[in-house]
């Protein structure tokens, strides 16, 4: 009992005495009993840690024993703010070991006591309790969280990602309003991501539409992957909702064209993946939106993908038909892609006529549409 160590912990300047073994199986047990005994006989005990830097309250926490806990704490609440060897207060240890109970229990205490560090605490990682809090599913503690200490919205682990980011990946709406009124809160999420990239991958138009009431300006930033805006996302993952509530905010976002080096506009990306509900939603409000880069139309992509509704929305939109005769940097217009692709013209339908015999009416009507063969 209270051997020391020669070795120290990261960011500690002496020896702490090891935890005695009696009140390490005490602490996993939850045995009160055992722990009033040794404290009774030397209250120093309490400071004892395993070679993880885990003290009684942390070996508690993480077994979740409630009881336990509240006793430790009666012998002695500097217990709060010690840490471990990952940076972890019992509070943090209580979130990542899936006892939210406890940790609003331990919560409350340091709030009592006007520990603003013990709650404030990040991890090795740069997590605090709302980032694991969020992350693990407590919705009730988050809330919680924010309510007792807003500055928690503030903070970014080291993988650049805030409390909000994370509540609009996992879909918490009323999380993620909490977090917005904070004016200081962070929105910042990893690889360049901001909290309405997040909301516009999960198709949440809510989280969107408050966004652009309160930080319109997340709506210009690009992600570092594809150097993708959200609306360019929304248009690339088909969430047409979300175009919609962008474009009613701020319909210049329409005009926007990607910073990468393909500068593909809006439209194309619809193309590519036949989003015709999309393009329309974008027609609707950018009635003159950019249609192609270097040639390359949001025909070309259409024909060249077999996307024939999208074709025809297209055909039908009196802004887009001048498409028909553009050429890409080859001089191919999508007439000369469309002929290129792998049709079985020997394929008969129910009526028993093979494709071959339609040729003939293509042909005609594609001379409708005023296609230039060359």
């Amino acid at each position: 009992m209270g051997a020391s160590t020669s070795n120290t912990r990261s960011g500690e300047h002496a020896a702490q005495p090891l935890l005695e073994p009696g009140l390490l199986e005490a602490a996993a047990s939850g045995d009160s009993r055992s722990l009033k005994e040794l404290a009774a006989q030397d209250p120093s005990i309490l400071l004892g840690t395993t070679a993880q830097g885990n003290t009684c309250l942390h070996i508690s926490s993480i077994h979740g024993h409630e009881g336990f806990c509240k006793d430790v704490l009666s012998l002695n609440e500097s217990l709060l703010n010690a840490t471990n060897s990952h940076g972890e207060t019992p509070m943090l240890t209580s979130v990542t070991s899936g006892h939210a109970a406890l940790a609003s229990v331990l919560l409350r205490r340091c709030r009592d006591l006007g520990l603003r560090e013990a709650i404030l605490k990040q991890d090795y990682n740069g997590c605090n309790a709302l980032h694991h809090a969020i992350r693990s599913g407590h919705r009730d503690l988050a809330l919680e969280l924010i309510a007792a200490e807003p500055a928690l919205s503030q903070g970014v682990n080291k993988y650049d990602e805030s409390p909000m980011f994370i509540a609009a990946m996992r879909d918490f709406t009323d999380v993620f309003k909490k977090l917005l009124e904070i004016p200081e809160s962070a929105h910042v999420g990893n690889h360049g991501n901001n909290a309405l990239h997040a909301a516009v991958r999960n198709g949440n138009a809510v989280i969107a539409k408050e966004i652009m009431e309160k930080r319109p300006r997340l709506a210009r930033e690009e992600e570092n992957k594809v150097k993708a805006t959200p609306l360019h996302l929304a248009a690339i993952w088909g969430k047409t909702d979300v175009v919609r509530v962008l474009l009613q905010h701020d319909r210049s976002l329409g005009y926007v064209i990607a910073s990468d080096t393909s500068g593909t506009p809006l439209l194309v990306s619809a193309a590519y993946r036949g989003y015709t509900a999309v393009a329309r939603e974008i027609i609707a409000h950018c009635p003159d939106a950019p249609y192609h880069a270097n040639g390359w139309t949001c025909l070309h992509a259409a024909v060249v993908e077999g996307h024939a509704e999208f074709v025809g929305f297209i055909l039908e939109s009196p802004h887009l038909r001048k498409v028909i005769n553009m050429r890409d940097s080859h001089g191919r217009t999508a007439l000369h892609h469309a002929v290129q692709r792998d049709i079985d013209v020997t394929v008969e339908d129910i009526n028993s006529s093979p494709a071959a015999f339609m040729l003939g009416a293509y042909v005609s009507y594609a001379k409708t549409l005023n296609w230039h063969i060359n």
